[in-house]
């Protein structure tokens, strides 16, 4: 698909000019200033250009509790939030343990051509917390490996695991939780666990990714560990860096105040990666019992372009990096920055424009979030995949000339 885009600020990790951008093909052909081209036109006049964003963490629930989401419902949400590329959890039913289940979530998400999207198969079999054999025979469309929602609670099988994966060359997305400490205190089992993981990818050199990190100490513990070893990254959350003192069911919980300047602070120096949804969308009835989660893919970008570009933390080349360039390098795909020759992928964003988030509008299935009724700034209008618009806000009209 070929476009357009005219007259708009074009922003990535590096880039920050105003101009135009062509996409040809699919892919990016071109940018710069009086672009012209006898294709289809957006003229994008006070709005921002930048890369799509990339998702390492989410849940679609597909296949078994597509009654939560399922990868339709799950891609156009993701499309409405700015979102191309998706890294999905194995807390599917079945648990996605085997490339039978890899392959039917490949499969459908390319029936669907909504977005991409890459299938984590579990580290353990079925979450059985031991087995480790079903990773041989996982083939080369699986990077990530995860108990995400369990963590892997031995230690030997951690260790086995993490052997396996630096031989086979994928990484570990590590839920951080020791069940033996969590019912007395959350902050202790996160940390314990991230600082056994840390030592484990030290010693094994297995490449760790930190999941929804959410304490000071643990983002301590990152910070030092990094000036000792390449294979560590993490990732944090928009609820964890924009709330504390909440009461909403999520895991891991809202923390305190400290905890979050102690994540702005990760941000600003470095020490994270990637900013992930964990978008964990339930049904009223399962959030109703507990359930914890949030469906968070609608509304990240206002919520950490308010909370870390508008409040003057970060820039918004950072954020494109920790929502886009960054997330992308991991997933190994040629997105995430405006660049010749990468994926058409990009997002048309407003923002001046303040909006008050309705989970009743919400295109997840999941209407479970602790931001309905706040205020953000920062509006997705289009979001654009291999030069086809894949969303757009319904009052919005572009020029085709």
């Amino acid at each position: 698909m070929n476009v357009l885009i005219k007259n708009c600020r074009i922003v990535d990790e590096e880039k920050d000019l105003f101009g135009d951008l062509y996409i040809k093909d699919g892919k990016i052909d071109n940018y710069g200033r009086s672009l012209n081209y006898d294709t289809y036109t957006i003229d994008a006049q006070g709005l921002i250009v930048m890369p799509a964003f990339v998702d390492m963490h989410a849940h679609f629930r597909d296949p078994g509790y597509t009654y939560k989401e399922d990868l339709h419902s799950g891609s156009l949400a993701a499309l409405k939030g700015g979102y191309t590329c998706v890294n999905l959890m194995g807390n599917t039913n079945p648990i996605c343990s085997d490339m039978e289940v890899v392959k039917y979530v490949l499969n459908k998400a390319k029936e669907l051509n909504l977005i991409d999207i890459h299938q984590t198969v579990s580290i353990t079999k079925n979450f059985d917390g031991k087995s480790l054999e079903h990773l041989d025979y996982i083939d080369n469309n699986v990077k990530f490996i995860s108990d995400d929602g369990k963590g892997v609670q031995s230690n030997l099988t951690m260790y086995l695991a993490m052997i396996k994966a630096k031989e086979k060359g994928l990484t570990i997305i590590a839920h951080e939780e020791d069940n033996e400490i969590v019912t007395i205190d959350t902050r202790l089992s996160e940390n314990l666990m991230t600082f056994r993981d840390i030592y484990l990818a030290k010693l094994t050199g297995a490449w760790l990714h930190l999941a929804h990190v959410s304490t000071k100490e643990a983002i301590e513990g990152i910070r030092k560990a990094k000036r000792e070893i390449q294979n560590l990254t993490c990732e944090v959350t928009p609820h964890h860096l924009a709330l504390y003192n909440y009461d909403y069911k999520v895991n891991p919980p809202i923390r305190e105040k400290e905890d979050v300047l102690e994540i702005i602070n990760g941000i600003k120096d470095g020490t994270v990666d990637i900013i992930a949804t964990d978008h964990a969308p339930h049904s009223t009835q399962d959030k109703e019992k507990g359930a914890p989660g949030i469906s968070g893919l609608e509304t990240a970008f206002p919520v950490c372009y308010t909370k870390l570009v508008k409040s003057e933390e970060i820039s918004l080349n950072r954020l494109s990096q920790l929502m886009s360039s960054k997330p992308a390098q991991m997933l190994g795909v040629k997105k995430g920055k405006i660049q010749t020759g990468y994926d058409g992928d990009v997002v048309i964003v407003d923002l001046e424009k303040k909006v008050k988030i309705n989970k009743d509008e919400f295109l997840s299935k999941g209407k479970n979030t602790p931001f309905d009724g706040m205020e953000f700034y920062g509006e997705v209008i289009a979001t654009i995949r291999k030069g086809e618009i894949k969303y757009k806000k319904g009052s919005v009209k572009f020029d085709n000339r």
